[in-house]
């Protein structure tokens, strides 16, 4: 079964310098049609204005990727972790037994873009982390790349559940299959373009949720950047 999810469907927060969309129920959009998928919690798209940001925090017993779209994100938090990501960069942080964070548009004249995802990680308690890496665009061009996942792998940002992200740039009129495994579901967001899976078009901003399907065929209509999201649905 495929569901489309269109992009206005979305929750919407916004502020004099936030612009965000919620594809889950967050804060004080509530939809019990879409509160978790698998382990998957959260997945804001958000847009944050010049030198603006969310101070200092508390999270618990998440595990929080932050992939950037546009322009730069100044990051600190309590396990040490500080720094800026960028764009092709992503951030994995455990706040596990409890962390306090800051993120800040970096800049002082450009937008920040980003997309900030939660998990629900296997086990409470965890000792708190961060892990950045980066994927350049000739990496994920015309392929799925991983750039997630519950296993330790080389080159691969770890986090702590059975799940897997991964990344493509395609080219318009480009084809790949994905073959999804028993017992799993995908969940595609589309960041822009146009992006046609097993007869449902998507466009920017727009998602799709996948169960009981065996195999996908994902053919960009026009120029597309997707993020595909493996999961365990026994959760």
């Amino acid at each position: 079964m495929i569901e489309v999810r269109k992009s206005n469907e979305r929750g919407h927060t916004k502020i004099d310098w936030l612009d965000s969309r919620h594809s889950f129920s967050f804060g004080e959009y509530y939809d019990p049609k879409n509160i978790h998928f698998g382990s998957l919690r959260v997945i804001n798209d958000d847009i944050i204005q010049s030198g603006e940001g969310f101070p200092t925090h508390p999270h618990r017993d998440m595990e929080i990727v932050t992939i950037i779209l546009e322009g730069t994100v100044a990051h600190k938090d309590s396990s040490g972790g500080e720094g800026t990501i960028t764009v092709n960069e992503i951030q994995r942080m455990t706040a596990g037994k409890g962390i306090m964070h800051s993120e800040f548009n970096a800049s002082d004249t450009e937008t920040l873009k980003l997309l900030q995802i939660w998990f629900i990680p296997n086990q409470q308690g965890l000792t708190p982390g961060y892990e950045q890496k980066k994927f350049s665009h000739e990496q994920k061009r015309n392929k799925l790349l991983k750039v997630v996942s519950g296993k330790k792998e080389d080159g691969i940002i770890f986090i702590n559940q059975d799940a897997e992200i991964f990344l493509s740039d395609l080219d318009e009129g480009i084809k790949l299959n994905y073959e999804v495994k028993n017992k799993r579901g995908v969940y595609i967001q589309l960041i822009d373009g146009m992006l046609n899976v097993n007869g449902n078009k998507i466009e920017k901003g727009d998602a799709l949720k996948i169960t009981d399907e065996k195999n996908l065929e994902l053919t960009a209509k026009k120029n597309a950047k997707i993020v595909l999201f493996d999961i365990t649905l026994e959760f």
